[in-house]
């Protein structure tokens, strides 16, 4: 999942006019622009988070206690992007959290797209106030997701992001990676993949 340009892409395996309010868990990856290591550093094995990485935990907690719509799963704060899984689970309140726009029009309460959108604007914001960087940006533009369909692909994911930090020699946002990793092509065995996902922010 390479950001910005990559030279071996991971493109998102969106479904054509697959309705992303659906119930049901997905699984999320959002990169820091140009890959920068902002959030921290793994230090033997284990993510050592900044005061910039703890706003984007802070921020997704943030994100399930805004939006009674959404179950929130495992997650992952790398050096230089974001794992999670994060569930649609209904309910009557949904779209009455921050939204925002994407480049298909206008938003999609409940969706998706309008969840990731707000967190990352969220986490832009929370961190510019906390550098005094008006205007600075923190993410590239759109994300990543994936539908999970079932128990055992739901398991895999959780395994991939808790042991994230264990595989970064590995990880395909490492300018040092050593490797392939196994979760990264399975992924690309789907077979559905059209673009990356692109939202005004």
């Amino acid at each position: 999942m390479k950001c910005e340009a990559p030279k071996h892409p991971r493109r998102s395996l969106r479904i054509p006019g697959y309705d992303y309010s659906e119930v049901g868990p997905y699984f999320v990856t959002i990169c820091t622009k140009y890959q920068k290591h902002m959030f921290g550093k793994i230090i033997g094995d284990e993510m050592q988070l900044n005061d910039m990485g703890q706003v984007v935990v802070q921020e997704w907690i943030t994100t399930a206690q805004l939006r009674p719509y959404v179950q929130l799963d495992e997650f992952v704060v790398m050096p230089n992007h974001f794992h999670g899984i994060i569930a649609i689970i209904g309910g009557e309140c949904r779209g009455t959290a921050r939204r925002a726009p994407t480049a298909f029009g206008k938003p999609t309460a409940g969706s998706l797209p309008t969840i990731v959108g707000a967190f990352k604007s969220a986490v832009t914001k929370r961190i510019n106030e906390l550098h005094c960087s008006p205007g600075g940006i923190v993410w590239q533009r759109g994300y990543y997701e994936h539908i999970i369909r079932d128990e055992k692909s739901l398991d895999r994911t959780r395994e991939n992001i808790i042991y994230n930090p264990l595989s970064w020699s590995l990880d395909r946002e490492n300018p040092d990676r050593q490797g392939e990793d196994q979760f990264d092509q399975w992924l690309a065995s789907f077979k559905s993949r059209p673009e990356q996902r692109k939202e005004l922010e």
